[in-house]
């Protein structure tokens, strides 16, 4: 198992907040002959009878020296990590969680 990032509990805090519960910390997918861990699995109990929302979450930090460079590894673990869930478990809607100052300086221009 990798390291947990250094948002892990700030996400996971917010995400409890908004009334989400927690189900899997990490949320393993099995897909081919690999297993991806993907940060957080949650759900959401909807009101008038639809059912549950559910989601996964990976967290990302853009610590490193380089925010493209983090940002490109994190693209191509998303897409990964989408495509499995779209074969393993389609209802499970996948977030990428990054902190508002990546956001504002990286994924609010046209690149991002």
């Amino acid at each position: 198992m990798s390291a947990r990032d250094i948002f892990h509990e700030a996400v996971k805090g917010g995400l409890e907040k908004e009334g989400w519960i927690i189900t899997q910390d990490p949320l393993v997918v099995k897909f081919a002959k690999d297993k991806m861990s993907i940060d957080l699995g949650a759900e959401k109990i909807l009101p008038a009878e639809r059912g549950t929302e559910k989601t996964a979450v990976e967290i990302k930090s853009f610590l490193g020296d380089s925010e493209l460079f983090e940002y490109h590894a994190a693209l191509e673990q998303f897409l990964n990590y989408r495509l499995a869930l779209r074969i393993r478990e389609p209802e499970r809607v996948l977030f990428l969680a990054v902190p508002v100052s990546t956001y504002r300086s990286l994924f609010s221009r046209d690149f991002g």
